[in-house]
């Protein structure tokens, strides 16, 4: 089977996982997130969390949030938050909950959210947290990038001596996990991605246009684009702004200033830089046609 039939039949429903193939629900998905993370009471997951019909390879439900557009204004843009694409990342869990009680309290439809805190659940939820989902697969490393057969498995080979944490899979979108950022991504069709990581401490980007020069703590410092990566996929190739925020610690919290102050300038980037959707559906004016190609 080749990799456009491949997506093909995932986006027909062939790969989606039911939600009767999971075997635990919501309340009991939180329960372990707050009894593994310190950072994270119960009463800050179980805050309207649904199940995407999703599930990890262990079939443990993967949450979402929706916080859709309100009756009183258009969105300026939609945006994708995901956290926990690497399970040991501990704090890029926590602190996408932080940011969703911070939603939960002031969403104001100024944008249409949809928050995915925690990707991977079987690298995360187990004794020994580990970056790779169940099947030893780093998620980062498995979307499908243009030239991925030709260079995912090179790359790993050579560039990081078949280190395990950084395997990229068999195939693109080999994972249960990937393969639904993957729809959910088509589907939603996001005008700015915000992924969150751990532990370099520094603000990546990927994509148009101007990349913020800090937000918080955290300066701009370009880490590059890897076969399989969601940047490389969603940035580089497909023209999505990816804002990938490096937390300075992967088992460490920052402080409630320094959450409050990413997630400030976060914000003010994302209303000077994301497109208004009324722009994006108005008509072409005669002043357009002139302006010439773009």
């Amino acid at each position: 089977m080749n990799l456009k039939n491949l997506y093909g039949l995932f986006l027909l429903g062939a790969f989606s996982a039911s939600p009767a193939m999971a075997e635990t629900g919501i309340e009991q998905v939180c329960q372990r997130i707050a009894n593994k993370l310190a950072s994270v009471k119960y009463a800050e997951c179980d805050s309207g969390l649904v199940l995407s019909g999703a599930s990890s390879i262990k079939h443990t439900p993967i949450l979402m949030k929706e916080y859709p557009p309100v009756a009183t204004r258009v969105p300026q843009s939609r945006v994708l938050l995901v956290g926990g694409i690497h399970g040991d990342e501990y704090s890029s869990v926590s602190v996408v909950f932080k940011w969703m009680k911070t939603l939960n309290q002031h969403h104001s439809g100024l944008f249409h959210w949809k928050v995915v805190p925690l990707l991977n659940p079987d690298g995360l939820l187990q004794r020994k947290s580990m970056r790779m989902n169940a099947n030893g697969v780093d998620l980062n490393r498995n979307f499908p990038t243009r030239n991925w057969v030709e260079e995912a498995e090179h790359y790993w080979v050579k560039r990081t001596h078949r280190n395990p944490r950084r395997y990229p899979g068999k195939l693109p979108l080999s994972e249960p996990e990937s393969r639904w950022l993957y729809g959910l991504i088509e589907e939603f069709k996001p005008d700015a991605i915000v992924a969150v990581h751990a532990p370099y401490g520094v603000l990546d980007f990927d994509g148009p246009p101007r990349p913020p020069k800090r937000l918080g703590h955290l300066y701009l410092n370009l880490l590059g684009a890897y076969p399989g990566s969601l940047g490389n996929y969603a940035g580089v190739e497909n023209n999505i702004p990816v804002i990938t925020i490096e937390l300075p610690h992967a088992g460490i919290m920052p402080s409630k200033q320094q959450i409050s102050h990413i997630w400030t300038d976060l914000v003010r980037w994302l209303k000077k830089n994301t497109p208004r959707r009324e722009q994006l559906l108005a008509p072409a004016t005669a002043a357009d046609n002139q302006a010439g190609p773009s």
